[in-house]
């Protein structure tokens, strides 16, 4: 028994890295979420445009999108260890600049380099994975490494609304900072692992990788970054939807705000569930794919409905609805991509769609914003709900020749 205790004791310190990374990205959209919340008070009183807020979002995407590989060949280089603490560090700094910020261009700065620091988060959950679990546990440690980033969003408008009320739009900031402080202090202790501190390079690819050439990869970010473009949507227009049309205040809109970031978080569990349920099936991988793509898609096009249903918690349902669909665009989207390439590349293909998807974001708020300053909300809902409708047409059009996986040389 004492030798059956030890084991399960080891198993569980085992997972302590990934747990970090979960907390790492959970920190990451508190931060990036606190300005979407708070934007109805923060473009009152500082003046700014809807428009405006568009450009500020797309600063932060820019910059996010950029720092992805950046900070992948980092952390692969530096180590775990002092990567993600100079990476942490630069956002904790970042988020709490926020609180200083008075215009468009203070306010696009701290943004862009609170983009740049959190282009770590991803790279270093798959890094702390991939160096920490065995083989045979990496796919529940991605789930939990990643599963931070949908919690964050359920549970930010439940923390911070409470800070605001209580200090300020500014005195939020200064809170992310401090929960950037706390996770440093925890890394600290983590980091100290023989596993975490050793830098292990990564081994040679053994396999062509995705080329700008190849249609599969661009089918990979037709469905990725289009089929989950309404999740940027509900992330950083939602609040000013409930404010503006809908006449909700601050408050209110703090304590119902976490409704449909929930279906986000339950998306990655059911439309990662059905994966592997329709792979153990058997069958064409691609036309099971293809099935619940089309499912994503219907989903999705219930958005447009929005702006025509009566009340505030119709709308939160749509919300629900058209994130749940966007985690399914992301777990399918990756899915595919798993059956077209093999494991060498995951990195990669993890940094694309999160590049990708950022890019799709930053072209795309300054048009919802321009759309909010006029009150065309309608307008801005139905090319929310069109846009996963071409990442679904682009992904059949070019994933037609590619419905086997590449065979490792």
């Amino acid at each position: 028994m004492p030798v059956e205790d030890g084991e399960a004791r080891a198993g569980i310190r085992r997972w302590v890295p990934a747990g970090a990374m979960l907390a790492v990205s959970l920190i990451s959209y508190i931060d990036r979420n606190t300005l979407a919340l708070l934007a109805p008070t923060i473009l009152r009183e500082t003046g700014l445009s809807g428009e405006q807020y568009g450009f500020i979002i797309s600063a932060f995407s820019i910059a996010y999108m950029l720092a992805n590989p950046v900070w992948g060949k980092i952390l692969d280089r530096a180590g775990l260890r002092r990567g993600m603490t100079v990476a942490v560090s630069c956002w904790t700094l970042a988020s709490v600049a926020h609180a200083f910020a008075g215009g468009l261009w203070s306010f696009a700065a701290a943004r862009a380099a609170l983009g740049f620091g959190e282009g770590a988060t991803f790279s270093g959950g798959l890094r702390t994975v991939v160096q920490t679990l065995p083989e045979n546990q990496r796919g529940r440690g991605l789930a939990v490494a990643f599963s931070g980033g949908s919690l964050g969003a359920v549970v930010t408008p439940l923390i911070v609304t409470p800070i605001f009320l209580w200090w300020g739009w500014r005195g939020a900031f200064w809170f992310t900072g401090l929960v950037g402080l706390a996770w440093l202090a925890l890394w600290a202790v983590v980091s100290k692992r023989p596993e975490i501190r050793h830098v292990r390079p990564s081994a040679e690819s053994r396999t062509t990788g995705p080329r700008p050439s190849d249609r599969r990869l661009w089918a990979f970010i037709c469905a990725y970054a289009l089929g989950a473009l309404p999740l940027g949507f509900v992330l950083y227009s939602a609040s000013l939807y409930l404010a503006h049309p809908l006449g909700r205040s601050q408050s209110f809109i703090g304590k119902v705000l976490w409704i449909p970031p929930v279906g986000w978080e339950i998306g990655y569990f059911v439309w990662g569930w059905l994966t592997d349920r329709g792979l153990r099936k058997g069958g064409s991988r691609r036309a099971g794919l293809r099935r619940m793509l089309a499912a994503c898609t219907l989903l999705s096009l219930a958005f447009a409905a929005a702006p025509l249903v009566p009340g505030t918690f119709p709308v939160l349902l749509l919300m629900f609805l058209a994130m749940f669909a966007a985690s399914g665009f992301i777990v399918l989207s990756v899915a595919y991509a798993n059956s077209v390439y093999t494991s060498d590349h995951a990195g990669f293909i993890a940094g694309v769609g999160a590049g990708s998807w950022s890019a799709a974001v930053a072209v795309a708020m300054p048009l919802f914003g321009r759309l909010f300053d006029v009150h065309a909300y309608a307008a801005a809902f139905w090319v929310a709900a069109a846009i996963p409708v071409c990442g679904f047409l682009g992904w059949l059009v070019l994933s037609r020749e590619s419905g086997t996986r590449q065979v490792a040389g």
